[in-house]
């Protein structure tokens, strides 16, 4: 126990007086964990028990840890977490001793927990010595007529006496410092290690970002059903007022007649440039038909020819083929901008739960995500799903973007 730990506790104990409520509650925790320990004692004693009482230890490795935690949380408000999560604990004998975790649960009941209890015992029968020696002029003339307190009280009433005020001005602390010893050695063994919190904590924050995820695609979705329903429908019908007055008005001023034109013409405009944004959003046909015709729609648009190659074997998470339509629509647009190429190759694959894409160009290469030409967007997109994008572009071409992508997150 370090330095400063042990100086705590003993302060802790020193504070407070025997008659106080803090010690006695120090020493029903430390009592309560005694008779946990009577199979190892008795193994100890009876070496012929010992593998016996081992094997039922490993068996019952689970009920006395939760035991163990349940007095921690009952009698010092002390919650010890579990490793595992009940549907990730390994199930069988063998499984769980193979784990760090469960080599420091038998640990603690074998060793530390039996030592504690010990100690324990030892404080707890020095409580009743204390009590005994302070109130020896009390209880001596109930002792029998053979007993030396009854013929010589006189002799040890004062050692006796003396010796049970010392023991109860030294047990405060000694019960301080055991609960505290013990409570640390429950922590560190019954609860997870540095390592498996860590490694929880990761499972926990890739957790996390996989719901983020998936919840700025239902956002993404829901504002593309908002645009597409109300704000175009709006433009649309603005749009068919204004032709219909273009055509049949025909007695307007000329001047009037050049502001319905040029009306007409910004709400046609408008309408071309949202129907664009709700495509960017979340394009309809990726939710009704799948991501091979999002992605032959894309293809269908791009500037150049697109020759595309989609074989898809297994099901894709609908956040999944959000993520690899937009990559491959924003690597086809830094391909039209930069490459110079004439052509693109998109290939599309599914095999070992992976996704994988390739987009190849015959372009002039020299594509450098480091110089910011969009490639560092198209990562960390990919990232974002726990996926991995890499780029070999040489100078003079050609260019390949293989993005690798799970198929469920």
């Amino acid at each position: 126990m370090p330095t400063t730990t042990l100086r705590r506790a003993l302060a802790r104990g020193a504070a407070r007086p025997p008659w106080s409520a803090a010690p006695w509650r120090d020493t029903r925790f430390l009592a309560a964990g005694i008779p946990p320990a009577l199979p190892i004692w008795f193994a100890v004693m009876s070496p012929r028990l010992s593998l016996v009482i081992l094997g039922l230890v490993l068996l019952c490795l689970r009920p006395l840890t939760a035991l163990q935690r349940s007095r921690l949380r009952a009698l010092r408000g002390i919650e010890v977490p579990p490793l595992l999560r009940a549907d990730d604990a390994p199930s069988g004998l063998l499984p769980r001793i193979r784990t760090g975790v469960s080599w420091r649960q038998v640990g603690y009941h074998l060793l530390a927990g039996p030592l504690l209890a010990l100690c324990a015992l030892v404080v707890v029968y020095a409580w009743g010595a204390a009590l005994a020696g302070t109130t020896v002029w009390a209880w001596a003339w109930l002792m029998p007529l053979s007993s030396p307190v009854r013929h010589q009280w006189y002799q040890l009433d004062v050692p006796l006496a003396v010796g049970g005020a010392a023991l109860l001005a030294v047990l405060p602390w000694a019960a301080a410092l055991l609960s505290r010893l013990e409570e640390r050695a429950a922590v560190r063994l019954l609860g997870p290690g540095l390592a498996e919190t860590l490694e929880h904590r990761i499972e926990e924050v890739v957790e996390s970002r996989a719901g983020l995820v998936d919840a700025v695609d239902a956002e993404r979705r829901r504002i593309e059903r908002d645009l597409h329903d109300g704000a175009q429908q709006r433009l649309t019908s603005l749009a068919m007022n204004l032709g219909l007055a273009r055509r049949t008005l025909k007695d307007v001023p000329p001047k009037a007649m050049q502001v319905i034109v040029e009306a007409h013409e910004e709400a046609q405009a408008a309408i071309d440039e949202l129907r664009d944004l709700v495509r960017g959003l979340h394009p309809a046909v990726l939710e009704d038909r799948g991501l091979d015709a999002a992605l032959s729609g894309i293809a269908a648009r791009a500037p150049l020819p697109v020759r595309l190659d989609v074989r898809l074997a297994e099901r894709i998470a609908p956040t999944v083929e959000a993520v690899a339509y937009f990559t491959v629509s924003e690597a086809l647009t830094n391909v039209a901008k930069h490459a110079r190429a004439s052509r693109v190759d998109l290939s599309v694959r599914t095999a070992g739960g992976r996704l994988r894409l390739v987009i190849s160009d015959d372009g002039v290469g020299g594509a450098d995500a480091a110089r910011g030409t969009g490639l560092t967007g198209l990562r960390k997109r990919a990232a974002s799903v726990d996926g991995t994008l890499s780029v070999l572009s040489p100078l003079g071409g050609p260019t390949t973007i293989t993005v690798e992508l799970p198929c469920a997150l």
